[in-house]
């Protein structure tokens, strides 16, 4: 008769990352990952699981993201796949290109590289599929 709510996991940490620690390698996380240190590597949540990373003003990561849901206010080096919503605060500094459903970027925030729309990347990949192999009329 009633129905479990899922897992709300805005503000909720359950991997912290210390501002000493330094990470070589990737990392696959699910849940809520805060980053406060270093990652040199990939950060991938687990796929079809809820998760949220979110990378702290002193926190860097060189590497690709690949999460539902992205915050970003330190240094990323590396593009960004967010398959629900980005969000770059003030301090965010990201050199790539953000792949988002929802975006918001605040006042203050930097990004070198483009942003790419979910939706319009299926188009362009669709269209392209329709024209492969169609004739060409002129």
């Amino acid at each position: 008769m009633f129905k479990s709510k899922p897992a709300q996991i805005d503000g909720q940490v359950d991997t912290l990352i210390g501002a000493q620690v330094v990470i070589h390698g990737d990392l696959k996380f699910s849940g809520g990952l805060y980053v406060e240190g270093r990652i040199v590597g990939k950060v991938i949540a687990e796929e079809g699981q809820r998760a949220m990373l979110t990378l702290s003003e002193n926190g860097s990561i060189e590497g690709e993201v690949r999460a539902p849901v992205v915050v970003l206010n330190g240094r990323l080096d590396g593009d960004v796949y967010a398959s629900e919503r980005v969000e770059l605060a003030a301090k965010a500094r990201v050199q790539g290109n953000v792949h988002y459903q929802v975006v918001e970027m605040l006042a203050g925030s930097v990004l070198t590289g483009r942003l790419i729309h979910a939706g319009a990347h299926e188009a362009h990949a669709l269209t392209e599929a329709d024209l492969d192999g169609a004739a060409i009329l002129r």
